[in-house]
């Protein structure tokens, strides 16, 4: 294969688990997903194979199990009874098959394949793209550097919380709320994915009345604070809440990516100009199992070429089942280039990784050694409004922390120094 060849293709990375030989099921897996099925079939010719036939690239076998992970009905049936192989198998696909388009890309990498009879396990791991294949969709409108500038933060973290409680506030109380957050100093709102357009609080009325009060808080303070608004809906309606949302000065909108879908969020991209705060609940059942389901890397690189701005990735020693090393590797991907090689300034597409899920000042020191950027969205909501001096105290306790561990300084030596600080050890630090 020539430089260029290699070029225009696709190279996915899968974990498989097989009682087969792994080398014929990853020739199975290139067919299925490519131009052939099970069997050559007639008009499938050595000129079309050769243009259009996916490529396996490389086989590593792992230790293999010592049961299946996943049921196989195909394989009872025909009384398989392992050994139970593992192998990461690498498969690049022709450009030509796929074109610039998202929802055929994501059936090409991880479509049929989780329904072969071949496996009981399959992960799609990782997903490279050529740089003249990226190019061809969309970018962040804002991503790191637009997000700092729009919210004025041009250094630290950016400290954010979340509407609660989730549901029930009317478009009045949920402005009193944010109109108190704002007032604490924090830098970013969101709503609470569950929360969208409720018949207690429609779109309608809690934008208007929620931006009334962002905009009076920056014409007394100067401060911006940005708002992600939870448009998640069929795609025009998100296209009129997207319209409402920059009609009353706002400058952020969020969207529930698995369930909007790629068409979807590509739609809303390119009609607004606003941030796309993508959340991505409902990955736990596209990833917790170590044999199923798809990577981070690869999650978050489908919808990087959608364009959005933000991508949540939980949030150290949270809540949530994720291993702390899951989250740090998603954190690292969302601060990558999508085409390793590509640079900052105008050809930028790192996206600002969201922290959230049980996050308080606590939980700062180890996000910073851990990713070692505060590029990033550090979301607190018991960790502000919980706060026992009350939030502007939560949310100053956030930004402490912040402070030493840039500066190298255990927490609890700049607790001595920062009351704020001090309190919330005591306080979330004894629960």
């Amino acid at each position: 294969m020539t430089m260029a060849q290699a070029e225009q293709r696709i190279r996915a990375r899968y974990r498989i688990e097989t009682p087969l030989e792994p080398a014929a099921v990853a020739e199975v897996m290139a067919g299925e997903q490519s131009c052939g099925t099970f069997t050559r079939v007639e008009g499938e010719t050595d000129d079309l194979r050769a243009r259009a036939r996916a490529t396996v690239e490389a086989i590593a076998e792992l230790e293999p199990a010592a049961a299946p992970s996943l049921p196989n009905a195909l394989l009872e049936r025909q009384g398989r009874r392992g050994p139970w192989r593992r192998a990461l198998v690498d498969i690049s696909f022709p450009v030509a098959n796929i074109g610039a388009n998202l929802p055929t890309l994501a059936a090409t990498v991880a479509g049929n394949l989780y329904d072969l009879g071949e496996v009981t396990g399959l992960r799609l791991e990782s997903l490279q793209l050529p740089a003249a294949y990226r190019a061809q969709f969309e970018r962040p409108s804002h991503g790191v550097a637009g997000t700092r500038r729009a919210t004025g933060v041009e250094t630290g973290a950016l400290v954010g919380t979340i509407i609660k409680p989730n549901v029930g506030f009317s478009a009045a109380q949920t402005a009193e709320l944010v109109a108190r957050l704002c007032a604490a100093g924090v830098d970013f709102i969101k709503d609470d994915e569950v929360s969208a357009d409720p018949l207690h609080a429609p779109l309608a009325e809690r934008v208007p009345a929620v931006m009334a009060v962002v905009r009076d808080h920056a014409q007394r303070t100067g401060k911006q604070v940005m708002v992600a608004f939870n448009i998640s809906d069929e795609t025009d309606a998100m296209k009129r809440h997207a319209d409402l949302v920059e009609r009353e000065g706002g400058s952020c909108v969020m969207a529930s990516l698995n369930w909007c879908g790629h068409s979807g969020i590509q739609t809303l991209r390119r009609h607004t100009p606003l941030a796309l705060h993508g959340h991505r609940n409902g990955y736990g059942a596209l990833s917790r199992h170590p044999l199923l389901g798809i990577s981070f890397q690869a999650y978050q690189a489908l919808w990087r070429l959608a364009g959005v701005d933000h991508m949540h990735v939980h949030g150290l020693q949270g809540k949530f089942s994720q291993p702390d090393e899951e989250v740090i590797e998603s954190a690292r991907d969302c601060l990558a280039p999508l085409v390793a090689g590509e640079g900052k300034g105008a050809f930028d597409d790192r996206v600002m990784p969201a922290f959230s899920s049980g996050q308080w000042a606590g939980t700062v020191a180890p996000t910073w050694a851990a990713v070692g950027s505060d590029d990033l969205l550090f979301m607190s909501g018991g960790g502000i409004l919980a706060h026992p001096g009350g939030a502007a105290a939560g949310v100053a306790s956030i930004r402490q922390a912040w402070a030493a561990a840039r500066a190298g300084v255990p927490v609890t030596d700049a607790a001595r120094e920062a009351p704020e600080l001090a309190q919330a050890l005591a306080f979330f630090g004894a629960k």
